[in-house]
């Protein structure tokens, strides 16, 4: 099984659906589970996650794409927290709160909260207590959206 192979599969549904692919999650424990995250401009709703389900669930069985037992197939909204995995999606949620942990160090630290600022080759801007700080794409271990109230 390709998960690479699932993720392509996804993006066919989705681009048909005006829909982007988030995040494609395998986890294996008890039971054999997909995860697949969906997002579109002005967020998904219910009708999308249904849509991408059933159609992609379809696919994903005639192309025998997850080989062996049944598996949960869960198709959901990416979350007010959000991953942020590609350069695109610190462009486009510039100006919002994230947390960003780093694999190597940069200024002597590996985490930082603060303002999105944009993408600038290779390099993630965010604004940290007053200071614009450049942090390397490649290096980040993980980011996410920080829920604000």
């Amino acid at each position: 099984m390709s998960v690479e192979k699932i993720r392509e599969a996804a993006e066919r549904v989705a681009r048909s659906e005006g829909l982007e692919i988030v995040d494609v999650e395998w986890k294996i424990g008890k039971q054999r589970f997909l995860r697949i995250s969906i997002d579109k401009p002005g967020g998904v709703n219910h009708h999308d996650c249904e849509t991408m389900s059933h159609q992609l669930g379809t696919l994903l069985d005639v192309e025998d794409l997850v080989p062996g037992p049944a598996y949960i197939l869960e198709v959901s909204s990416p979350g007010m927290d959000r991953k942020l995995t590609k350069a695109a999606d610190f462009e486009r949620f510039s100006g919002r709160l994230a947390r960003i942990s780093l694999i190597e160090p940069v200024e002597n630290l590996k985490y930082f909260e603060g303002r999105l600022a944009g993408y600038l080759d290779g390099m993630v801007q965010i604004e940290v207590e007053g200071r614009k700080l450049a942090l390397p794409l490649a290096g980040i271990r993980k980011a996410q959206l920080v829920v604000e109230f």
